[in-house]
């Protein structure tokens, strides 16, 4: 996310300072006095019941600790990180624009205001934000929330996020000053984005003592009816205060969203073709082609729908953790990429309708690093500490994913590379299997949360199998792999990593040294670099747009040349199997946010 130089357009009715829209890098493109974002349907109808799967179970209904699984709908991202833009319960300061890089427009806090000095920054609530118990929204509800996200109970990825915040300050009753410890370009961009929730809710307790009660928030919903592990249904809040604002409106239409828990992938496949389902987006191009069928299709009842986007898709790859030793030679990472092999997976599995992840900022070309370095890289080049380390880790061509697409016999030549390399890493063929000096032999465990990630696991175990090497997939709760993930017990996982458009604060949990060891963070891989930690803080303090896409070019570079990740693949279009009633605005947001465009711009036709 991020960077300096902001232009703020004022609302005029205001005082001089306060702006009701920031844009990192630009002005925003909606002025004062905007009515709706432009993507979506302001007009929208209200009501209607939407209900949605999930798999495996919840136990709780804090999104903010690590322990426990949340109920789905309460404000976790897909990458694991909370913020209320996911979430139907909670409202922020700030809301985004879906159709910039990075801006953020009054929810919450009618209006924002940068210090000179760009040390802090000051928000003035909206007079009429309320609770769902009815009170108002304080300056001290939110100093509160603030206070508790960052306390050592709550999950670690909100410490990392806002490390250069000194203290919440309440001015008075509807205005709150958040001082810095430091100047940080993008600091007052996302403390906009703090889920706030009301003191009431915790009662003088620690955030992880009140896991299973209802959230007393400001969002557009609340907890109607619930079974733990079974389903959560929302219902929308008849007073919710944010109806018409500007950044709400046509927005949230469904008067009921409730969530079904499924044990498996199949099960939720059955349910939506029962007709108990309204929507299921669909992951598996297989699955896309061949298992939609039948009687309610034909008849236009239930309806298959290709969505493109342009949104930033990140790094999808097989994550190594580097706290395993046969993980820390770079020689044996390079190694398992080159058995992966996309092409064929591409062409027998997904119809040619994935294309090859090659960056950790994917569909974002001015952050992408290209094949030649860019002046504007360079001179952050000269301007490192760590500059020869930099360079001698970059050494050679950009490394591109492996490739079977060139020749008749792609794969061969790729394995005989990996086997070279694993070779040279201390790595021989005996006995049955590639083992290392001490004898043991190679194995990798990674846990999947259903089938249908055997069809692509299984190959890639196969052409390991040719190296000597066992790859284990099992089957397990989803709540299971994320707590060996959190506790970073795991050899090899499937994630998400980078992908920002506007990159930020949020690379110190992904990649900084000090979250490898803080868990529960996004560093999954276990990376601990003074380059990167480096990077980081460039990018961090980025003075324009020019400068954070120069600095995540260096990254990406960076990155790539390290092979942490296997990389693996990514779609241009979303793939629903929805009811005929079920509506949506004509286009697409460019920045849209996964996991919540369902929720916050479609809507039901009367039945």
């Amino acid at each position: 996310m991020r960077g300096l130089l902001i232009l703020l357009a004022c609302v005029l009715a205001m005082p001089s300072w306060a702006a009701h829209g920031l844009g990192m890098g630009y002005a925003p493109k909606y002025p004062a006095g905007f009515t709706h974002f432009d993507y979506v349907n302001p007009d929208a109808p209200k009501g209607g019941r939407l209900v949605l799967s999930a798999s495996g179970s919840f136990d709780k209904l804090n999104p903010f600790t690590l322990k426990g699984q949340v109920a789905v709908g309460m404000g976790r991202s897909s990458n694991g990180f909370i913020f209320a833009e996911y979430g139907l319960v909670f409202d922020s300061l700030t809301a985004p624009s879906e159709d910039e890089p990075f801006s953020r427009y009054g929810l919450l806090a009618e209006d924002v205001q940068l210090a000179d000095d760009k040390l802090s920054v000051t928000f003035r609530l909206n007079p009429k934000a309320r609770f769902s118990n009815g009170d108002p929204v304080l300056a001290q509800d939110v100093k509160h929330s603030f206070d508790m996200l960052m306390s050592k109970q709550a999950a670690p990825t909100f410490r990392s996020y806002w490390v250069d915040v000194k203290e919440a300050v309440v001015v008075s009753e509807r205005v709150l000053r958040f001082d810095f410890k430091r100047r940080n370009s993008e600091l007052h961009m996302i403390l906009g984005q703090l889920p706030v929730f009301s003191r009431a809710w915790s009662k003088g307790r620690t955030i992880d003592q009140f896991d299973s009660e209802q959230p007393i928030a400001s969002g557009p919903y609340a907890i109607d009816k619930l079974s733990f592990g079974k389903f959560i249904t929302y219902k929308r809040r008849a007073d919710y205060w944010a109806n018409d604002l500007p950044s709400r409106k046509g927005m949230f239409n469904f008067g009921e969203v409730s969530y079904q828990y499924f044990r498996d992938r199949l099960g939720e496949e059955e349910g939506l073709k029962a007709g108990e389902l309204d929507a299921l987006e669909e992951t598996s191009i297989s699955s896309w082609v061949r298992k939609y069928k039948g009687r309610r299709f034909d008849s236009g009842e239930i309806v298959k729908s290709e969505i493109s986007h342009r949104r930033s898709t990140g790094m999808q790859g097989l994550v190594l953790n580097l706290r395993r030793p046969q993980f820390g030679d770079i020689r044996v990472r390079r190694a398992l990429g080159l058995a992966f092999d996309f092409d064929w997976l591409n062409q027998r599995i997904f119809y040619q309708r994935r294309a090859r992840t090659q960056s950790y900022f994917q569909n974002n070309d001015d952050l992408m690093a290209q094949d030649a370095v860019t002046p504007d890289e360079q001179a952050l080049l000269e301007r490192l500490q760590t500059k020869a380390q930099y360079l001698a880790r970059t050494q050679g061509p950009l490394p591109r994913p492996a490739t079977t697409a060139d020749a008749p016999n792609g794969l061969r030549r790729n394995l005989l590379q990996a086997q070279q390399l694993l070779g040279e890493a201390g790595w021989s063929f005996r006995d049955g299997a590639l083992r290392n000096a001490a004898g043991q032999p190679f194995v990798i465990l990674i846990d999947i949360v259903d089938r249908s990630s055997e069809t692509v696991l299984a190959p890639y175990a196969r052409n390991l199998g040719k190296l000597g090497i066992e790859l284990r997939y099992r089957l397990a709760d989803a709540s299971l792999i994320k707590k060996r993930q959190d506790d970073f017990d795991f050899d090899m996982a499937v994630n998400m990593l980078g992908g920002s458009s506007s990159p930020g604060n949020e690379l110190y949990d992904d990649f900084g040294s000090k979250s490898a060891s803080e868990k529960g963070s996004q560093n999954l891989s276990g990376i601990g670099d003074e380059v990167l930690d480096e990077l980081i803080e460039q990018i961090v303090g980025s003075p324009d747009r020019r400068a954070i896409a120069a600095g995540a070019r260096a990254l990406d570079r960076y990155l790539l040349h390290q092979h942490y990740v296997v990389p693996m693949y990514y779609g241009k279009q979303y793939f629903l199997v929805h009811k005929k009633p079920l509506q949506h605005p004509p286009a697409m947001p460019s920045h849209i946010l996964a996991g919540s465009w369902l929720l916050t711009m479609w809507w039901t036709e009367a039945r």
